[in-house]
């Protein structure tokens, strides 16, 4: 037995599968990506929580000689036995590697791939019809996040997608879902771009604010940034079926039919929903970078086909 075996067997420190699928889990609970292993890194402190680990097995060390330098390497063992899992996960296509990652985020982190992400819906027990509905991001999902961030805004253009179907869902379309509703919440610095709510559940997997089309799925509206905007579920909601749109100056315009409105509707307790959009010269909060704004023509055909004028 190595060197290193044996101290793994004293020490009694976990195997590398179960390693494995610790990351996987710990992967799944930071939204598909985590820090690279270094010492004093709060994920590494994280997984050692979740195996209980003691002082003496969080604490050991590998003493390596170098006899040319006459000098003695010490490891962290617990270190290098989170990168041995990292690294065989890697070998298998089931996580990304920092150095791939970094090409796509410019962040050296471990990042989920698809396979990886069924992986980690398996361990969960989390049916894989789910998959679509939850933020976690896999490499393949933030390819489509750079697309889409990086295109270029055209001068000209038309928010509906003529091939677009919305029967059959495939691996590629599922992904490109995905990829639009993290595009848009993460410019939208996962607020509403009206009342400005952020909110993540307590155990901090799902954002509460959705991206919204802004001309619908349901018409064939295209899947970019330039149709889409960040609302939060009671926003979308009320904007999806006409109770407001906005100027091509991005002021928010109410429907005339609120004031055929019960004075009871639209309430929560004191604060009355319909009279908070109908402030005078009330905008929407934008990305910072203008070049991703939702598009003027995606803003016009929501004001004539969806705003109940």
């Amino acid at each position: 037995m190595s060197y290193e075996g044996k101290m793994l067997e004293d020490l009694k420190m976990p195997s590398r599968k179960e390693v494995e699928q610790a990351l996987l889990i710990s992967l799944f609970k930071h939204n598909g990506v985590i820090k690279e292993f270094g010492t004093g890194e709060e994920i590494v402190n994280e997984i050692a929580d979740d195996f209980t680990l003691t002082e003496e097995q969080r604490d050991a060390y590998l003493e390596t000689i170098y006899r040319k330098e006459n000098r003695v390497k010490r490891s962290s063992l617990w270190n290098r036995l989170l990168f041995r899992a990292a690294d065989n996960l890697a070998k298998e296509k089931i996580v990304c590697r920092p150095s791939q990652t970094f090409i796509l985020t410019n962040k050296k982190e471990w990042m989920l791939t698809e396979t990886g992400f069924d992986e980690a819906l398996k361990l969960l027990h989390i049916p894989q019809e789910q998959k679509d509905n939850l933020p976690v991001k896999s490499y393949e999902v933030q390819k489509v996040i750079n697309k889409l961030t990086e295109a270029p805004r055209p001068i000209d253009y038309f928010p509906i997608d003529e091939r677009k179907t919305t029967s059959t869902v495939t691996k590629e379309i599922s992904i490109r879902k995905r990829g639009f509703r993290q595009a848009v919440i993460e410019a939208y610095d996962f607020k509403c771009a009206v009342c400005g709510l952020k909110l993540y559940s307590p155990n901090k997997i799902i954002w509460e604010v959705e991206a919204a089309h802004i001309v619908p799925h349901s018409s064939k509206g295209k899947d970019d940034l330039l149709n889409g905007i960040s609302l939060c579920h009671l926003h979308h909601w009320a904007f999806d079926v006409g109770w407001f749109s906005f100027l091509d100056d991005y002021t928010i315009t109410v429907s005339v039919a609120a004031n055929n409105l019960q004075s009871d509707y639209g309430r929560i307790g004191n604060y009355n929903f319909i009279e908070a959009l109908n402030q005078p010269n009330l905008k929407l909060s934008l990305p910072i970078n203008e070049k991703i704004y939702h598009h003027i023509n995606s803003i016009k055909w929501h004001r004539k086909n969806i705003f109940n004028k």
